[in-house]
């Protein structure tokens, strides 16, 4: 089968050849794997067997596109969000409408004489797309977009003691969105539309559902709409504990759920396809935090085993993956236990970087 084939069968529950593959790998990760294989990080995925080729189009591009070689380096993005690489990763270190008065929060003008900028990030997925299955992020939509901006502080007592100013911001970062988002359905040959907006923490939701069925719901709707109006299958991505809006997320047209991080409450992978697999698919589950630092290369085969099996218990709806990037931490004996978990061994692995080195001196590097 093909990639997009087998990701497509997956989430229609037909058969597959092997269950689909989805990794993120941090920076430094994709690195290590480069220099292991003697290629290029552009094209690590492509070696490990990633089936889905995707990037992002909004303001996810300024926290995972761009990449700093040291920690204390930063960058100011198109929305005025000033980022820091602490411990590896790009956190948020100004946020531009924090400590803003009303006025001038609703003065601020998101970055739409950058929307061509920002859709020509797919250009190289598009030029390497062959047989893979084509995505695009137009993430994040709507709170957590407005918390960016604003800082968490601020923007949770909006939600309590100005919940029209949130209601008006919230409305503004989904129109953004939007208009990203509609742009790319009409331009690129999609397979699925990729949205999210992390509004859970690692033991609860930010905020009550009540707030969220309220202020976020709405506006989230609009997002997704986009994808479903054409037809698209429509994925969202959200950490931590979300449980209790999933059959919200299920009513309102979500397909596949990212990243189920089973460590968190509520949040159990098998649980969940238990109850929700016959409506919802799920892409992750793979634990960053313990099993793939920690644990050895057999527990990995083991539990990731364990993980597909109960995850295609009906015939498919699942997408492997891990709960978040793969940390440079992780040792490359896991990396591959989880793959050959999947059924994509080492040597395949290294026989199609041989062949990708063999690209090299045809094409250039």
């Amino acid at each position: 089968m093909t990639s997009k084939q087998r990701v497509y069968a997956a989430l229609a529950r037909q058969p597959v050849d092997r269950v689909p593959i989805f990794m993120w790998f941090h920076p430094d990760t994709a690195r290590k794997l480069a220099d292991l294989l003697e290629i290029e990080v552009r094209d690590v995925g492509e070696a490990m067997g990633n089936d889905i080729r995707q990037t992002w189009v909004s303001n996810n591009y300024a926290m995972e596109g761009i990449v700093h070689e040291r920690d204390g380096d930063s960058h100011l993005d198109w929305w005025g969000i000033t980022w820091l690489r602490q411990h590896g990763f790009n956190q948020i270190s100004r946020f531009p409408l924090a400590g803003a008065s009303r006025e001038q929060v609703l003065a601020y003008r998101f970055p739409d004489e950058r929307r061509e900028d920002l859709l020509a990030l797919m250009d190289p997925v598009l030029s390497a797309r062959g047989d893979y299955f084509i995505g695009c992020d137009v993430s994040p939509c709507v709170f957590e977009m407005y918390w960016r901006l604003r800082g968490m502080e601020d923007a949770m007592a909006d939600i309590a003691g100005d919940p029209e100013l949130a209601d008006e911001m919230f409305r503004r970062c989904a129109d953004f969105t939007i208009g990203i988002g509609i742009e790319a359905c009409k331009r690129f040959p999609l397979d699925w539309y990729w949205t999210g907006d992390d509004v859970a923490g690692q033991r609860s939701l930010m905020m009550s559902p009540k707030s969220w069925r309220a202020l976020v719901r709405p506006h989230l709707q609009r997002v997704i709409d986009v994808g479903k109006v054409r037809g698209l299958p429509v994925a969202y991505h959200c950490c931590g504990a979300l449980r209790p809006i999933i059959p919200d997320l299920i009513e309102m047209g979500v397909d596949i759920l990212n990243p189920v991080q089973a460590n968190c409450p509520g949040m159990d992978a098998l649980e969940l396809k238990r109850e929700y697999g016959s409506r919802l698919a799920f892409m992750g589950g793979v634990d960053t935090q313990e099993l793939l630092p920690r644990a050895s290369a057999s527990e990995v085969r083991r539990t990731t085993s364990a993980l597909i099996e109960g995850m295609t218990a009906d015939g498919g709806g699942y997408i492997l993956a891990a709960s978040h990037t793969i940390s440079p931490e992780t040792p490359g004996d896991n990396v591959f236990a989880m793959y050959e978990a999947a059924g994509v061994s080492k040597e395949e692995v290294f026989d199609r970087a041989a062949s990708i080195r063999g690209r090299y001196s045809t094409t250039g590097r």
